[in-house]
This record gives C-alpha cells, sequence and structure tokens, in this order.
C-alpha cells in the first residue's frame, strides 16, 4: 500500500503506478483529499490518495529488529501543524527526536505530570510559531488586495487567533455596515480551523471593539428584562453582531441557557431562559 500526493488525480495515479510498478489500470485505489486550487494561493490542496496494485507484487525483505509500526495517514492540513509540532518538540529536545509521532502529540496535551510547566513553555512557543506562519499568510494574501493595509499582527492564546489589522483604507476592509468586516472573518475561521482548529477574532483598526461596546450598550434593557421575567431575546442581528451579543450574554448569565436562534426569514436573534438548565426546578 503506498500514500501518494501530487498536484492533480491523474497525476497522482502515475506516480502510484510508477511506485508500485503495474499499470494504472491495475490500481486500488482510495482518494483521501481531492486537489484545490485554493484562494489566492492560499488553502491549495494537493490530491492524495491511497493505493495498493491488483496483481500480487514481491516486495523485496528489508530485515528489520522490530515489528513495523501500523502506518497512519493525515491529510495536508494536518500535517502541517504536526510539523510545527515536531519542530519545536525537536529543538527542545533533540535526544527525543526519534520517538514516535504519536507520543510526541501525546506529551503536549498530558497534564498533572512534574513536566507540565516545561510543556507549557513548549506550547507557547508552538503558538508563538503558527502566529508567524499565519501574519506571513494573511500578509502574502492582502498584499494581492487594492487596499492600502500597513498593519497585520498575529497572536495566537488559547487556541484561537487574535488577528488585528490596520491601514488607510481599514475602513474599505470593514465595508458598508461590516458587511466586508463579515466575509474576511468567515474566509479567515474557515482557512484557520480547518488547518489549525483555531477560532478567530478579528479586529480591523477599532471596528470589533466598537462592535463590542455598542452591543454592550444594547443589551443592558435585555438583561434587566431576563432579571425580571427569567427569560428574553435580542431582536434580530447580523453578522459579528449576533455572536458578540452572545459572547456578553453567556457572560451575563452563566446558570441559564443562551443560544441563537433563526427565524422564518433567516434572521438570527439571541433567546435567554431556563431550557436545559439542569439547575432549574
Amino acid at each position: 500500500m503506498k500514500k501518494v500526493e501530487a498536484p492533480t488525480l491523474e497525476e497522482a495515479y502515475e506516480k502510484a503506478a510508477t511506485q508500485l510498478s503495474c499499470s494504472i489500470t491495475d490500481l486500488e485505489y482510495e482518494v483521501i483529499q481531492y486537489p484545490s486550487r485554493g484562494i489566492l494561493g492560499l488553502l491549495k490542496k494537493n490530491a492524495i490518495i491511497v493505493a495498493t496494485c491488483k496483481r500480487p507484487v514481491v516486495a523485496e525483505e528489508v530485515p528489520s529488529s522490530r515489528p513495523e509500526t501500523p502506518k497512519t495517514f493525515e491529510t495536508a492540513e494536518e500535517s502541517a501543524a504536526s510539523e510545527i509540532i515536531a519542530a519545536v518538540k525537536e529543538e527542545y529536545h533533540p535526544e527525543a527526536a526519534v520517538v514516535e509521532k504519536d507520543a510526541v502529540l501525546d506529551s503536549f496535551f498530558e497534564s498533572g505530570k512534574e513536566e507540565e510547566p516545561e510543556e507549557t513553555v513548549i506550547e507557547n512557543v508552538v503558538y508563538d510559531e503558527l502566529a508567524r506562519v499565519i501574519e506571513d499568510e494573511l500578509k502574502a494574501l492582502l498584499s494581492h488586495a487594492c487596499f492600502a493595509i500597513d498593519v497585520v499582527e498575529v497572536d495566537v492564546i488559547d487556541n484561537t487567533a487574535l488577528i488585528f489589522i490596520d491601514g488607510d483604507d481599514a475602513a474599505l476592509l470593514i465595508g458598508k455596515e461590516g458587511y466586508r468586516y463579515n466575509a474576511l472573518s468567515y474566509m479567515l475561521f474557515n482557512w484557520l480551523h480547518s488547518k489549525y482548529e483555531l477560532y478567530i477574532k478579528l479586529e480591523i483598526a477599532e471596528f470589533l471593539t466598537s462592535q463590542q461596546e455598542m452591543i454592550r450598550n444594547y443589551i443592558k434593557p435585555v438583561i434587566e428584562n431576563v432579571e425580571k421575567n427569567g427569560r428574553g431575546k435580542t431582536r434580530s442581528l447580523d453578522g459579528i453582531l449576533v455572536q458578540i451579543a452572545l459572547e456578553q450574554l453567556r457572560e451575563a448569565f452563566p446558570n441559564k441557557y443562551v443560544a441563537i436562534k433563526t427565524g422564518k426569514a433567516g434572521n438570527k436573534f439571541v433567546v435567554i431562559n431556563e431550557f436545559n438548565n439542569k439547575s432549574h426546578a
């Protein structure tokens, strides 16, 4: 069985046939990942297949002092984050470079051990490296746009990418009523969550801060109504506003059910009540 990666499926088939010393018609394969051109050169994906040959192939025996470890297959996106973690682990522990990948990953998520402070340092270094990679890729993306943007900063904290963008055309990047901001947030989330399993907080100039303050003032009477009647809801909110309201209301009512609902017309709003609240008698 061979795992093969190539820019297109056709090239992957040819490469697999060459490695297995058989014709393409003799291949049995499974497509692990279909190719994608990506967006402006980012998020590009190669084709990945796992192939075997239908007819028996005599393989050369390679002496081994121990049983071969079963191989696992991962997508190109998964391997990117794994390679960063492995590189940092090797830099801080060169003597542990031969440790199996699964053991390395497990060490990052173990807790309650004496090595925890050191692991925290390594985790922070991994986050710093991810932040640098994301920042470079985001700068490359924005360089293809027509906007004058001269500040792009990224921090990664607690599985969240904090992104700050500013420049002379920051207002144009936000767009009327934040429609460009919402579109960019959606695109960045899909990219970073699928590739690095990160959530995002996007700040362009002071837009996010001003929206948070606006929602904070708006939900004051909503909070008062819930405190009086035990339940309530917001008006319809667009884009990032509904997420901000959800976050602030959950902070205000940690013991209540707070969730986003969608109306018949597709409008979104936040409801607060005792539904699914186990502590409610």
